[in-house]
């Protein structure tokens, strides 16, 4: 007679340990089911093909979460299989959440869009633009303008991409603080006139950041976790990963003598297996964790223009100007037909709809294969989550065309 309550204890305690995450509802979210079954089964084959060691997908709709699934391995030399909770490191996914934080401190009237960048960091005074360049002199003349924090969030500041010789291996380990990261970003010179074309900048976000910090007055990683994280329930979400959580964490796998393998250090963040130990660096552009789960909150919280759960991080119209194309005709973006908004890659003609995404959807990749995107013509939120050093758009593109080609009108 006594067994019986002890299963019971045993059960209550493996649940409560181990929460399970809700199962997909195609119907509510009206989507296909069996349209959404062709994913884990192409992320599969693509597994067995040896192209990717595994993969997360989720598919969310009218905010109700349609499909999650995991694939494959997590860990392919521990033989770990891929779980739905899985953290990656979501590299320049991190760069939406720093355009977010800045414009929660605009609605504090802390910042103004068009603020020149000097305003708040003083060492940005004075700067120059590269007038012309050979490969061994540079001639330097003044801007046409100062660059403001809407030059940055669009990466049309004129700011180089990477950092600058001296601390060129600063996201591989993470040695700089942000303050003096940022103070040497901006003796750099500009390659052109804010605002005259378009260039990705990591060091222009990660100047944003700095921007955070300084106008808030606390430290960038814990304004998104006071600010952004707890209130949206992004309980796995991490500038620097707890070491209770680094036994989910999914090495970054890359192409090796035909098959692909655990990258080693000398990359972004250094070694995945490291953990980034040591590292003192929030990087603002780059340095972000995450799960599926995490991610599908925060681009419903951007899809709710702003709310989730009854908690609102921004009004809608920061959210309006975020994801209006900010760049014009200039030619920017990473994928065909797109502009940029303010951290965000804007859908903005046809071109851009060959997945089956809407003109007018947003959202952004990671230097290791991950993506999200939000479509608010389809109420549609997408993650894809892998972790490989190298272009898998064909792994990505099959996921977001199976999930738009789910959606029943």
């Amino acid at each position: 007679m006594l067994r019986r309550p002890v299963c019971v204890f045993v059960s209550l305690f493996l649940l409560s340990a181990f929460p399970l995450l809700p199962a997909g509802d195609p119907a509510k979210a009206s989507m296909d089911a069996s349209v959404l079954a062709r994913i884990p089964a192409r992320m599969k084959a693509y597994v067995d093909q040896g192209v990717i060691p595994g993969a997360v997908t989720l598919v969310q709709r009218k905010g109700v979460l349609a499909a999650l699934d995991a694939v494959g391995m997590q860990d392919m030399e521990a033989k770990k299989p891929m779980q739905t909770d899985s953290i990656f490191q979501i590299m320049s996914m991190t760069k939406p959440f720093t355009g977010v934080a800045i414009m929660m401190l605009v609605e504090e009237g802390k910042l103004r869009l068009n603020d020149p960048v000097e305003k708040h960091l003083p060492e940005f005074r004075d700067q120059w633009v590269i007038e012309s360049k050979t490969n061994t002199t540079r001639s330097l003349r003044k801007p046409a303008r100062p660059i403001t924090i809407r030059d940055l969030m669009s990466h049309t500041s004129g700011m180089q991409t990477q950092p600058p010789p001296g601390i060129a291996d600063l996201y591989a380990r993470g040695h700089k603080n942000l303050a003096e990261a940022v103070s040497i970003f901006s003796q750099q010179p500009l390659e052109f006139d804010p605002g005259t074309r378009w260039l990705y900048s990591n060091m222009g976000i990660d100047t944003l950041g700095r921007i955070v910090e300084v106008a808030s007055d606390t430290p960038f990683e814990k304004f998104l976790e006071t600010r952004i994280f707890v209130p949206l329930g992004m309980k796995d979400s991490h500038i620097f990963l707890p070491a209770d959580k680094q036994a989910r964490l999914a090495p970054v796998y890359a192409p090796k003598d035909g098959a692909i393998a655990k990258m080693g250090p000398g990359f972004y963040g250094g070694d995945p297996m490291n953990y980034r130990k040591g590292s003192v660096y929030s990087g603002p552009a780059y340095a972000l964790y995450s799960t599926a789960p995490d991610l599908a909150r925060f681009y419903q919280m951007m899809l709710n223009k702003g709310t989730l759960d009854g908690k609102r991080l921004l009004s809608p119209l920061s959210v309006d100007v975020m994801t209006s194309v900010h760049t014009g005709n200039l030619q920017a973006g990473h994928n065909p037909g797109t502009g940029f908004g303010l951290t965000w890659e804007v859908t903005r003609e046809t071109a851009g709809t060959l997945t089956f995404q809407s003109v007018g959807t947003f959202g952004h990749g990671g230097a290791y294969g991950t993506y999200g995107w939000i479509d608010p013509k389809k109420e549609l939120v997408g993650v894809f989550m892998i972790q490989f050093s190298g272009s898998r758009t064909d792994v990505r593109d099959a996921f977001v065309e199976i999930a738009n080609s789910a959606v029943i009108p």
